[in-house]
């Protein structure tokens, strides 16, 4: 018997930290207006989407004394936006990057159970990390914490917002339409929590909300941060959306989770994912090549390099050869908040490498960041893409994919107009939301139901 077609989830990026936008497109539209939001909300369940993600920084980062050219100044409130898009929206879940580092459980519990009432059971939250004392210069408590220490926060920072979540029980409220909703316990919302991280007691002022708590996604590729994903979410945004790579971490990832005591189904494996669209696959190609040299002007070739040199080289020419001196493995980095810093442990070794591809290829500066940086995952025709990404779902590279349109607020309107309809024939995504919550849309049990199994 052959093994059933797996159902693909996708979900819908609005960058704001991000190195994809083309700001240079004349349709290039604001980061920070409402409507761009709300169009971009709009279409994404229009193509019946399973959610919208809003990533987040906490400091714009810096290089060389200048704010970095594709980050965004003025974005708002990311809590403050996903609450504006649960009034426009109906079935769309609304998915937020929130900081662990340098917030409370407290707050952040109140804030995602308030939006998954005024939402109906659509929020999810996004737990990150922050690793810089650059951002840390933001917040009282300054510094920055080693990775071992900040995944041990996070850890205790989950729990314990999962406690407050579960501090009410579901029959523990008396609704009613004509006097409001009244306690049945004055004990419902209490919670005690004492560990290495937080002590903390008090009650909890926001009743269960219609998920029970907040779908939890985790987006980290170290040892660390995929034990914490087999361990406590329900899905992890990575960014290893090629076929083969794609695989090996779905792979890794899926067999922690009987260490843990949970099912194969109980996370979902969501990379991001870029893409470019033609009428034809050579011309989505040809247009593949222009959109990457857009994203990576000569100036964002040269800063892209600093990550690496540690040094200042203004001085060179993006269409010209490597430098010839060796990158500063000091402490001190050149670029501030740049989270690419830590993907070059070694950049001795990183230098050696690029400047064999460049001798090899003939490439400048600006060519060899295009060519070696991230490019467009899925390129082609509609059918092609959507091929291509049934493909690597049914391969088990992945569960879905969340899409980064390199265009905002309209560069996710042909992929909603044109793909989503050859994966719907092909019986691999919905045509309708079977669900009122976002735990529907990604096939997530609820957490009572996950309690009561685990508990008998």
């Amino acid at each position: 018997m052959s093994k059933p077609l797996k159902q693909i989830h996708l979900a819908a990026h609005f960058p704001g930290v991000n190195n994809t936008t083309v700001w240079s497109d004349p349709r290039a539209g604001s980061h920070i207006e409402f409507s761009s939001f709300a169009y971009f909300a709009r279409t994404a369940e229009r193509a019946k989407f399973d959610f919208l993600f809003l990533a987040e920084g906490l400091r714009l980062r810096e290089q060389g004394g200048e704010i970095y050219d594709l980050d965004v100044v003025g974005r708002p409130d990311t809590f403050t936006v996903l609450a504006a898009l649960a009034a426009v929206t109906e079935h769309l879940g609304l998915t937020g990057t929130i900081n662990s580092t340098f917030n409370e459980p407290y707050e952040v519990a109140r804030q995602f159970a308030s939006l998954d009432h005024l939402s109906g059971g659509r929020s999810a939250w996004n737990v990150v990390t922050s690793w810089d004392a650059f951002t840390g210069e933001n917040f009282r408590r300054g510094g920055f914490l080693p990775q071992q220490e900040r995944y041990s926060r996070a850890k205790e920072f989950l729990a314990t917002a999962t406690e407050l979540f579960d501090s009410w029980g579901a029959d523990e409220i008396l609704a009613d339409q004509a006097t409001g909703v009244f306690l049945r316990d004055a004990k419902a919302g209490s919670f005690v929590h004492s560990g290495r991280h937080f002590d903390i007691h008090g009650q909890f002022d926001v009743p269960r909300s219609p998920q029970g708590r907040p779908v939890v996604f985790q987006a980290g590729d170290s040892e660390e941060g995929r034990e914490f994903a087999a361990s406590s979410a329900d899905a992890i945004f990575s960014r290893h959306a090629t076929l083969e790579g794609g695989k090996a971490f779905y792979t890794d990832v899926k067999r922690r989770l009987a260490t843990y005591g949970r099912r194969h189904d109980e996370l979902l494996i969501l990379p991001a994912a870029t893409f470019v669209l033609a009428d034809t696959d050579e011309e989505a190609g040809e247009l593949a090549k222009e959109v990457r040299r857009q994203q990576v002007s000569g100036a964002t070739a040269i800063k892209h390099l600093e990550f690496v040199w540690n040094r200042d080289l203004s001085s060179y020419d993006p269409e010209g050869p490597l430098p010839d001196i060796d990158p500063d493995v000091g402490t001190d980095h050149i670029s501030q908040g740049r989270a690419q810093v830590r993907m070059y442990r070694d950049p001795l070794a990183t230098a050696r490498e690029w400047r064999e591809l460049a001798t090899a290829h003939h490439w400048s500066i600006r060519d060899l960041v295009i060519n070696t940086g991230n490019r467009q995952t899925f390129v082609g025709s509609p059918a092609t893409v959507a091929r291509t990404i049934n493909d690597h779902v049914q391969a088990d590279a992945s569960d879905g994919y969340i899409l980064v349109p390199h265009l905002t607020p309209t560069g996710l309107d042909a992929f909603a107009d044109k793909v989503v309809p050859l994966l719907q024939e092909q019986g691999v995504f919905r045509t309708e939301y079977a669900g009122t919550t976002l735990r529907d849309h990604l096939g997530l049990a609820h957490p009572d139901s996950v309690d009561d199994r685990v508990a008998s």
